[in-house]
């Protein structure tokens, strides 16, 4: 293929070619090269009928060399005048260079696809341009982000102050708008790992969530949400602990009722092995399932073990029925606590050691009272 120098002055830039990003200092370093060795690769150009050219490729060593006040630059010159052709071209030289960015990948392909010029389909874009369908798509998914995440978003994996790789977009392409960008923009400046995005991404996918607590959630920064994560991570390992507990708990008390139900109608005492099968049942998960309370489940608990009653003088029949009615309390107590855990998902309230201990101080008052109901 013929290289011929032609004058600058006859040839125009592409304003609707893909590439339209130019960094300042990899433009100065792109002129210090060709003012040392000169322009080491030609631009393409074709001829537009009039006399002038417009380039195919190459606008920003033709932006260098401007620069430089050459009068001439080294060109191929094509004859070619399918636009679909040309804009192929186009994409598939600028995939090969440094700097071709994520966005712009994502405008030409779909403009290639969406274009009326073009209209082309995923498998023939990529039979064109020997990329996966997979590529094609995760680049377009990045169009679904407002222009000032877009401005941000760069090549490589790199993470950097104020800027976003494809990488730390992903996880967040399928969140409703009013999510996605500002915890792009949150990502961006906080200079979040990739996997802490996708943290972040998982807690504002859970459909439990208010959309008034998530709407709280974005007053706060990286590491505040990377924190609420984890306090979300612990609770949601309690509940599923304790519903898992609530699950066995039927079969393992089966036998324990029919002991007192036959005491009951015996008259005769509860064995000890059936009080001791009850016990557990009063006594919290752990220490951490009452911290995933809120400050507001200490009051709760309180009010619930005030309105015990004192261990009942009487026959057996009576200690049971009040043993019973105790349990009774003991279990809407604990489902105060989860009730409560359940929906302080923002991390706006914590519940402090001192309260922490008066919640169980009050359940270890409680089995004390249940104890003295053994005769």
């Amino acid at each position: 293929m013929d290289i011929i120098e032609l004058p600058m002055a006859l040839i125009d830039e592409d304003k609707d070619q893909p590439r339209y990003q130019f960094d300042e200092e990899a433009l100065q370093e792109l002129m210090r090269s060709i003012e040392e060795l000169g322009l080491l690769s030609p631009i393409k150009v074709r001829t537009t009928g009039d006399g002038r050219y417009k380039i195919i490729y190459g606008n920003r060593r033709y932006k260098a060399s401007e620069r430089l006040g050459r009068t001439t630059i080294p060109c191929i010159v094509s004859t070619a005048t399918d636009e679909m052709e040309i804009y192929l071209e186009q994409i598939a030289e600028n995939l090969t260079r440094e700097g071709f960015s994520p966005i712009e990948e994502a405008e030409a392909f779909d403009k290639l696809m969406n274009d009326s010029r073009f209209r082309s389909s995923l498998k023939f874009l990529s039979a064109k341009l020997g990329k996966p369908e997979s590529y094609i798509k995760n680049k377009m998914e990045l169009l679904k982000f407002s222009p000032a995440v877009k401005r941000l978003i760069v090549s490589g994996i790199e993470i950097r102050k104020d800027k976003l790789t494809e990488d730390q977009l992903m996880p967040l392409k399928d969140l409703p708008m009013e999510h996605r960008d500002p915890l792009a923009l949150i990502a961006a400046r906080d200079e979040l790992p990739v996997s802490d995005v996708k943290k972040i991404a998982k807690l504002f996918k859970d459909k439990t969530i208010s959309d008034s607590t998530k709407e709280k959630l974005l007053l706060k920064n990286g590491p505040g949400l990377i924190e609420t994560w984890s306090v979300y991570e612990q609770n949601r390992k309690e509940r599923a602990k304790k519903q898992a507990e609530q699950e066995d708990a039927p079969t393992a008390s089966k036998p324990a009722a029919a002991a007192s139900h036959t005491a009951a109608s015996t008259g005769n005492a509860v064995p000890q092995s059936a009080a001791a099968a009850a016990e557990p049942a009063a006594q919290p998960s752990s220490a951490a399932g009452a911290a995933a309370a809120t400050s507001e489940a200490a009051p709760a608990v309180a009010a619930a073990s005030a309105t015990a009653a004192p261990a009942p003088k009487g026959n057996v029949s009576d200690l049971l029925k009040q043993l019973h009615a105790q349990l009774a309390r003991q279990a809407e107590m604990t489902q105060t606590i989860m009730q409560l855990s359940a929906s302080s998902h923002d991390g706006e309230y914590t519940l402090f050691p001192h309260e922490i201990d008066e919640v169980i101080a009050k359940l270890e008052q409680q089995l004390a009272e249940w104890r003295r109901l053994r005769p």
